[in-house]
């Protein structure tokens, strides 16, 4: 359904140490970045990309937005909080941890990135 994901930053060169470290922790590779200077990530079919906004304001988080990062397991999950707190990001939520979902149990981990973007890993266990 979806082609890519992009998001906004204030300081393109904190957001690639943050997400190199964030998406390497799930076997990702560092990002590449285009020619107008946007970081470009490519991991299990996603594309998520940063970039400063082209209208020249600033860069601000969605109000009740989320981008979720599947992971293999909890362990990933896991290696995927600890990446984010130790380059910039902040933990919301709850713990990382096993939640009730409606469609069944969930692992999940919840960062807000360096410019406010909230971010989940989910693992989807078997019900």
């Amino acid at each position: 359904m979806f082609s890519h994901v992009m998001i906004g930053s204030n300081d393109v060169e904190r957001s690639k140490q943050f997400y190199d470290a964030l998406l390497s922790a799930i076997g990702g590779k560092p990002a590449k970045t285009d020619p107008a200077g946007r970081l470009v990530y490519l991991h299990r079919g996603g594309v998520l990309m940063i970039t400063k906004p082209i209208d020249g304001n600033a860069a601000t988080s969605a109000n009740g937005g989320t981008i979720g990062f599947a992971v293999e397991g909890p362990d990933e999950a896991e290696a995927w909080h600890r990446a984010g707190l130790a380059h910039g990001g902040t933990a919301v939520e709850d713990p990382p941890g096993l939640r009730d979902g409606t469609y069944g149990p969930l692992y999940l981990a919840y960062l807000r990135d360096p410019d406010g973007n909230k971010l989940c890993a989910i693992h989807r266990l078997a019900k």
